[in-house]
């Protein structure tokens, strides 16, 4: 029993040590055992790094006193800098790869080259642009608080999660396809079912909103799924930087509810 337990602690680690690895700037110098669990663990682990990101993030903002435009840039500057700007890499990739209206084959192509070209660029500025000025809007009407701020980047990323579960790789190489092959499927999927429950939970409890609840949760399946067709379509299906860019396209669709509801 003991052993088992052990046994058990020591995934929970290594996936929690692997997800700070793969998705955040901090350094886990360590090689580590990229077992069936740990990548499970990993990929549960996920929406809670996104949390404790938006927890740092509400801390900044409840201490910062200055204007909403310059707290909006700090609360985007921080998402970047604590992710290492993976996910911004990934949208950049996916801009420059469907903008180029080439076919499948090619596409991938330019998701595999590290330089941005200028769709990439365009659709970044952007997204960036027009996420400062989403959340400084938000800021000026008073419609900004801490629970938000941990709880978006937190359902970013458990989307992520459950369309990266429910969508078919677009190759049989690359990053997308080596994790696929290295999760138990039927437990992620109880895992993310349990971490949207809680979510919800946490917008009704804690933020009080009922309809911000109801309205999030179906806007998180209604774009995990038609982000699936849509990737199917040009793309062939996931891969790594197509689940960055739903990371990042999931948070402006999840601040445009509060901004409208609130």
């Amino acid at each position: 029993m003991d052993k088992s337990k052990k046994y058990g602690e020591a995934t929970m680690m290594r996936g929690v040590l692997l997800a700070l690895q793969f998705f955040t700037i901090f350094p886990i110098n360590k090689e580590l055992n990229m077992d069936r669990k740990s990548v499970t663990m990993m990929f549960t682990t996920l929406p809670w790094i996104g949390g404790a990101f938006g927890l740092i993030t509400s801390i900044v903002w409840l201490y910062l006193d200055a204007s909403p435009l310059f707290i909006a840039f700090t609360i985007v500057l921080l998402g970047i800098v604590l992710s290492g700007g993976l996910h911004l890499d990934g949208f950049a990739d996916t801009s420059d790869a469907f903008f180029s209206y080439r076919n499948q084959d090619k596409r991938h192509e330019i998701l595999a080259d590290p330089r941005i070209g200028a769709f990439g660029t365009i659709a970044l500025l952007f997204l960036i642009v027009g996420k400062i000025i989403l959340l400084a809007e938000i800021i000026t009407q008073d419609g900004m608080s801490w629970q938000w701020l941990v709880v978006i980047p937190f359902l970013a990323r458990v989307g992520m999660v459950y369309y990266f579960i429910i969508t078919p790789v677009a190759r049989d190489k690359g990053l997308a396809a080596f994790f696929k092959k290295r999760f138990h499927q039927r437990l992620l999927l109880i895992a993310t079912c349990i971490s949207i429950a809680i979510a919800v939970g946490f917008i009704v409890i804690v933020g009080g909103d009922v309809l911000v609840a109801i309205t999030t949760l179906v806007a998180l399946f209604i774009c995990a799924h038609v982000y699936k067709l849509w990737t199917k379509k040009h793309f062939g299906g996931v891969t790594g930087d197509v689940s960055g860019a739903f990371v990042e396209g999931m948070e402006v669709v999840l601040w445009l509810l509060i901004f409208i509801l609130l």
